[in-house]
């Protein structure tokens, strides 16, 4: 059983899929930090500051005794936060669709890229026929 659980962490598509997950975090990260710090207070400047998050339905007002201690909480809708989060879940689709499509833009240029040296070489270096055909020609000049 140890040797089937070895062969299998150190499969390669196991470690992959492990880098593949960290790598993902990280960037996760980045792209939370890219909408929580920078797109998003734009979005509120463009609103006129408004807080998505502070909206709500109340439909409890909260109770308070007379000494201003809370005597029953507020019950309360908070669209506001959904709201917030479908805004965030759109800015970061957003951005891992661009981010995505760079990488396959830049992945399709170098395949083209590629492919193009491929054919140079293919091209400049004669085929297999010619090069016997020349050696039959030099062993023959030299008889």
């Amino acid at each position: 059983m140890w040797k089937e659980f070895k062969a299998f962490a150190l499969r390669g598509n196991v470690i992959d899929l492990a880098v593949a997950v960290v790598i993902g975090a990280a960037f996760g990260k980045i792209v939370t930090s890219l909408v929580d710090n920078i797109i998003m207070p734009v979005v509120g400047l463009l609103t006129s500051g408004v807080n998505f998050a502070d909206m709500k339905v109340v439909l409890q007002e909260v109770k308070l005794d007379a000494a201003g201690e809370v005597l029953k909480a507020e019950v309360a809708i908070g669209y506001g936060i959904l709201i917030t989060s479908i805004l965030q879940f759109i800015i970061v689709a957003f951005v891992i669709f661009i981010a995505v499509k760079g990488i396959s833009s830049a992945r399709t240029k170098a395949d083209a890229l590629a492919k193009k040296e491929k054919a140079a070489e293919a091209s400049a270096a004669p085929s297999p026929d010619v090069v016997l055909l020349t050696e039959i020609r030099d062993l023959l000049k030299k008889d």
